[in-house]
């Protein structure tokens, strides 16, 4: 009994650390071997974690690069898009221009979400917080999409009860286009609702529209990477990556997002940003 109480006092202390290290992965919370036996796990662990160490490291540096290399070449794509841009407004011809322009403008988009969506997972290095002026940055973001509301017969209804928001402006402006874009493209000759108020000392945004609407059991679901609804799943346009961008880049500016809709009738999406108070921990980061 001694001598199993003895072994135990001194096998339990390196099988526990065994299990620390299975935790954190650190080679030093595990204790020095005193036996063969342990000895021998010692030393396959240390070989194990080393190449895991190793492979991560490269994978990273991988990583890495090939988010330079799509965002560089993102940057490069986007000098020939301009000048098409430019060219397209050339054409005397209304319905050819039209159409080109919507073509050009899908490209444009899909180009920005990408390159936005490389940059979120270094979102923290990219926050300026400062006052922004609400209807200047909503007033550019509609002249972006104009051609494509004039094809559908959509208009804009903007009311500002709030001017000014605190947070970051280029993410700001991001998380608005997925809005606008979302709400354009299930919309039919109808007009979207933009409005601001202060409601228990918070500043909200609301995004109204008279489209489809969501499926309620879609609901839950469309925040999620690649969802694409499941009323007309065959949709190609649809890359379910705008709402789920949107819901990643308002968690890093401490915005809360909601959405209210009934199928048929349209969608209600409302941005609820921080009190003041909340913003000594935004602008710490």
């Amino acid at each position: 009994m001694i001598f199993f109480i003895i072994r135990y006092n001194k096998e339990a202390k390196f099988y526990k650390s065994m299990d620390e290290w299975d935790k954190t992965s650190d080679l030093t919370s595990i204790i020095e071997a005193e036996s063969p036996f342990e000895k021998i796990v010692e030393d396959s662990v240390t070989i194990q974690t080393e190449q895991y160490s190793k492979g991560a490291a490269e994978y990273l540096q991988n990583i890495e690069e090939e988010q330079d290399d799509l965002t560089s070449w993102i940057h490069e794509v986007k000098t020939p898009i301009t000048t098409m841009q430019l060219m397209i407004e050339r054409i005397d011809d209304h319905t050819l221009k039209s159409q080109l322009m919507n073509e050009w403008l899908r490209v444009h988009l899909l180009l920005d979400q990408q390159l936005h969506h490389k940059r979120i997972p270094f979102i923290k290095n990219d926050l300026y917080i400062e006052k922004i002026a609400l209807e200047e940055l909503i007033y550019t973001e509609i002249k972006v999409l104009r051609s494509w509301c004039i094809q559908k017969g959509i208009g804009f209804d903007v009311s500002l009860g709030a001017a000014e928001v605190q947070t970051d402006a280029k993410w700001l402006s991001f998380m608005i286009r997925q809005l606008f874009t979302n709400a354009v493209k299930y919309s039919e000759e109808s007009d979207i609702i933009v409005k601001s108020y202060v409601a228990n000392g918070q500043i909200k945004i609301q995004i109204t529209d008279s489209g489809r609407g969501i499926d309620p059991k879609d609901i839950s679901s469309i925040f999620e990477k690649g969802f694409t609804s499941t009323i007309k799943h065959q949709d190609s346009s649809a890359t379910g990556m705008g709402l789920y961008l949107t819901r990643k880049v308002a968690g890093s500016l401490m915005i809360d997002i909601e959405v209210d809709s009934k199928l048929g009738e349209g969608t209600t999406f409302t941005l609820t940003f921080p009190k003041k108070n909340d913003f000594v921990h935004l602008t710490s980061m």
